[in-house]
């Protein structure tokens, strides 16, 4: 609506993209105009330039795991009768041993299978997870996502793999001792990220397993560091229906070719305790090769340009739902840049004949863009994943007919 967008001229005076990559040409030179080139040549292109460089491969154990599902507590009527809690411990087995962790579900009671947000959590578990709701928190409202009718899911992040805050032992527990040995990691070998965005594959698993919940219809939600990760889920695991990142910055949903001085760029990771979330190759390839024109005195000049953005790894949601959302006041994430991310990548939703982002210029905050199959919202406020959030996120599912 207009009244939710900057006037022309205010939006001229914002930063814009420069010398983004074309998410419609290959690399080699070859413009994509269809489906079919899409599907066969760029979609897989760019799946695997962004795990051999970014996020790291998986090993073939992995990709296809042994698993299993165990009640890990009997299940109970809660939410004033309205819902079955469910605690399933997901079990699995690789090469070199054997985990599991545990996941958290409030299903509404129905006579059919309901759609589910599936929520990767990476916040304090008890706080934010409670199963027993003695703490309940807007990071997950499971009792709003319930009364809309959805089944909230949760799962936290340190059960798949630690947060260490350490490189040299990011590795040695979790499901990375399952699937090989230290000796054999290289320098595409799977981050941190790709950990935790296999877990949630892990939970759709058992998604498929349970008859009260529609496997058809299942987000995969993410806020900061579990927005990077739940849109890595979403463009390698097709069976999440939506994608939803929200606050999630750079490496998740912030366009890197944008100059926004305060919001996080690649070399911050990359001199921080966080490489982990990464593959080795991260740092060889886009250390500084962003572009942060603020701190050209600051860093050593580029090597060259960097040849992809985050706009690409997006579009590897399509034609499925994708949802991008941001604060006011998180200007670390760059709450511009995620916007056009979610602008530049869609063209992949235009090539199935679907819309993607309806709207012209950034929104005011509070004024989501959901006309099409890719939403935005800025919400106003802080760097958290609120209730507002998770309304956007539900009424966007409502208007593609997700409980009918």
């Amino acid at each position: 609506m207009m009244c939710c967008c900057l006037l022309a001229a205010a939006l001229a005076a914002l930063p814009v993209p420069q010398d983004v990559p074309e998410l419609l040409r290959t690399f080699d030179g070859k413009a994509v105009s269809d489906r079919e080139t899409w599907e066969s040549v760029r979609k897989p292109e760019l799946r695997k330039r962004f795990l051999e460089t970014m996020y790291g491969k998986r090993p073939a154990a992995a990709e296809h795991p042994q698993v299993a599902f165990s009640s890990e507590s009997a299940d109970r009527t809660m939410m004033d009768g309205q819902a079955v809690r469910k605690r399933v411990r997901i079990s699995y087995e690789g090469p070199y041993g054997s985990n599991s962790f545990v996941v958290t579900a409030f299903i509404p009671k129905s006579e059919k299978p309901v759609p589910s947000f599936v929520l990767i959590c990476n916040r304090d578990a008890q706080k934010n997870i409670d199963p027993e709701r003695v703490e309940k928190s807007p990071f997950w409202p499971a009792e709003e996502i319930v009364k809309r009718g959805y089944a909230a899911i949760a799962f936290f992040i340190g059960d798949v793999a630690p947060e260490t805050y350490n490189p040299a032992t990011a590795f040695l527990k979790g499901v990375f001792p399952c699937y090989e040995q230290p000796k054999d990691r290289g320098d595409m070998s799977w981050g941190t990220l790709s950990a935790w965005a296999w877990g949630a594959s892990r939970v759709m698993d058992w998604i498929e397993t349970e008859p009260l919940l529609d496997a058809g219809h299942v987000a995969v939600v993410g806020h900061s560091r579990g927005g990077k990760t739940s849109l890595l889920a979403g463009a390698t695991d097709e069976r999440f229906a939506m994608t939803c990142v929200n606050c999630s910055g750079c490496g998740g949903a912030k366009l890197a070719h944008i100059d926004l001085p305060e919001s996080e760029y690649y070399a911050l990771f990359l001199s921080s305790r966080v490489t982990y979330w990464f593959c080795g190759k991260f740092q060889r390839c886009f250390m500084n090769r962003d572009r942060p024109i603020y701190r050209a005195d600051a860093w050593p000049k580029a090597c060259a340009p960097l040849d992809v953005d985050q706009h690409e790894w997006a579009a590897l949601v399509a034609p499925r739902l994708l949802a991008i959302a941001s604060a006011t006041k998180d200007s670390a994430a760059g709450p511009l840049g995620e916007w056009w991310t979610a602008k530049l990548a869609s063209p992949a939703w235009e090539l199935y004949g679907k819309k993607g982002l309806v709207g012209e210029a950034w929104p005011k905050a509070d004024c989501p863009q959901q006309e099409g199959c890719v939403s935005y919202h800025l919400r106003a406020g802080e760097h958290t994943l609120s209730l507002y959030d998770w309304t956007c996120y539900m009424d966007f599912a409502d208007r593609h007919g997700w409980r009918r």
